[in-house]
């Protein structure tokens, strides 16, 4: 028996329960994609937001034949077979055939995010391993790039730092490998937590890199507060951010897209000054130093 993938444009079936009968048929894996070209920004924790226009598509991996997957998906979905496109895949070594497109790329003058089946020749390079995961995080989303510079610009020598929603924790490993004494990482996601942990290890930072599963576990002091959420939660967390903070010490918000910026720097403007503001494309990321 071969892979076998299944294709379908949702319409009017609910996400949740499309997917649910793709699993319990026994798909290894479901994912959606824009069937067109509508523009849908990062979902809120826990929010499954999808495009006006999506299509399924599951991947089968022990298929007797294309027709019978798509007959019976058919059958528990009320859908015309027609309607359901199934082809055999070539075998291949899947789990490894999507890293291909990921490759190591640079943020400033000395960092780089690379995957583990690259290299990086520049001498002076400072290095973060890290494969695409579940946890949002590679480098890729402009809002970390825009982190990741920042970060390049001023190392956080010698400082405590908090990666507040910490995703894969590419942020946090960054500030480790850029001579951090110690960073504290916290996120909603139990699952962001554990890749963040595993890529510490990876990395062999974990000694420097440390995952909180509460918020008030996280302590105050930091020279450096790191915060790449959305703009609603940077602008309720301001006065938590500020107790965090010392005097002198800096947050780089982002997550935010450019129209927000004054709505975030208002909030903050009581107990920090922004120094800088940072754009990629519609994306912002502001740099604010603690009074």
């Amino acid at each position: 028996m071969s892979p076998v993938s299944v294709c379908f444009d949702l319409g009017a079936l609910d996400p949740a329960v499309a997917e649910s009968v793709c699993l319990a048929l026994g798909a290894a894996a479901v994912s959606f994609a824009d069937a067109r070209d509508d523009p849908v920004l990062e979902p809120l924790p826990g929010e499954m937001r999808l495009w006006p226009a999506t299509r399924l598509t599951a991947l089968f991996l022990q298929a007797p034949e294309p027709g019978a997957v798509a007959a019976a998906l058919a059958a528990a979905l009320g859908l015309p077979p027609a309607r359901i496109s199934a082809v055999v895949l070539p075998e291949r070594i899947w789990e490894r055939e999507w890293l291909k497109d990921f490759h190591a790329m640079r943020f400033g003058q000395r960092l780089w995010i690379c995957p583990r089946h690259e290299q990086v020749a520049q001498p002076d390079a400072v290095i973060v391993t890290l494969d695409p995961g579940l946890a949002f995080g590679t480098g890729t989303h402009a809002s970390t790039a825009l982190c990741l510079e920042e970060l390049d610009r001023h190392p956080p020598r010698g400082e405590r730092v908090i990666d507040y929603g910490c995703g894969s924790g590419v942020l946090a490993l960054a500030a480790a490998r850029l001579g951090a004494a110690e960073v504290h990482c916290y996120d909603i996601d139990p699952q962001a937590l554990t890749a963040t942990r595993e890529n510490a290890l990876a990395n062999e930072v974990a000694a420097v890199v440390r995952v909180h599963t509460h918020a008030a576990q996280l302590p105050a002091g930091a020279g450096l507060l790191l915060a790449n959420i959305l703009s609603g939660p940077l602008c309720t967390l301001a006065p938590a951010f500020a107790a965090l903070v010392r005097p002198g010490g800096c947050a780089v918000l982002a997550g935010l897209m450019r129209h927000e910026v004054p709505d975030v720097t208002a909030a903050y403007a009581a107990c920090f000054d922004v120094e800088g503001c940072a754009e990629r494309g519609d994306w912002a990321c502001l740099r604010a130093r603690r009074h």
